[in-house]
């Protein structure tokens, strides 16, 4: 539901005006409304002139509004996810949770939809998406070194499930796989690659299977 009365509460400082802008136009997202800056300012109270203050236009808004529902997301995802101790179990609840959560919140799933895809999709295994994607594998359950994950296997592990959540973004199926028949589909397929384990293929083994020209 939309947001009346903002006009009475006067933002006190950066801060609060910023949050005032994302907000409002979080709710213009859900309602499925358009967000512009002149549709920002007027439900927000704050004057147009302000909005330019922090934000170049409407694409910038939208991306911040998508940002904070991110950081929002992946507190929770972190929360769910710290009682697992498997890492299988801990990697496919997590892209389950994540693709459901993309369909179910649409600030969320603005990072990644189709009219954004060019902006955001292509930026998915990007050093700052690695970076994010371990901050909440470090948070799991999981005893990764104890299992003999290093840094590095980590970084794959993530950049690996980075790109199966970007496999269900650009092509979700049809009919699309929710609940247990997605959980049931990742266990059977993607589980097993995370449970061979870091060092499941390493160089020499690659060499010889794929022999280079001489």
């Amino acid at each position: 539901m939309l947001t009346d009365g903002w006009e009475d509460s006067t933002p006190v400082d950066d801060t609060s005006t910023i949050d005032r802008i994302v907000e409002v136009a979080a709710e213009l997202i859900e309602a499925d409304e358009s967000v512009s800056v002149r549709r920002v300012a007027q439900r927000s109270g704050v004057p147009r002139e302000t909005v330019y203050r922090y934000f170049s236009g409407a694409d910038s808004i939208v991306l911040a509004t998508a940002e904070s529902a991110a950081a929002e997301f992946l507190l929770e995802l972190s929360a769910r996810l710290r009682e697992i101790v498997s890492p299988a179990d801990a990697v496919v609840e997590g892209i389950a949770i994540t693709i459901e959560q993309l369909r179910a919140n649409q600030r969320f799933a603005l990072m990644f939809n189709a009219a954004g895809r060019s902006r955001y999709l292509d930026e998915v295994t990007s050093p700052e998406a690695i970076g994010l994607g371990r901050s909440i594998i470090d948070e799991v359950g999981v005893d990764w070194h104890a299992q003999g994950w290093n840094d590095a296997d980590l970084d794959e592990l993530v950049e690996f499930m980075l790109r199966t959540l970007q496999s269900f973004i650009v092509d979700p199926g049809e009919p699309a796989r929710s609940g247990a028949d997605l959980r049931l589909y990742l266990r059977r397929w993607v589980a097993p690659a995370v449970a061979a384990g870091a060092g499941a293929a390493n160089p020499i083994e690659v060499a010889n299977i794929h022999p280079e020209a001489d």
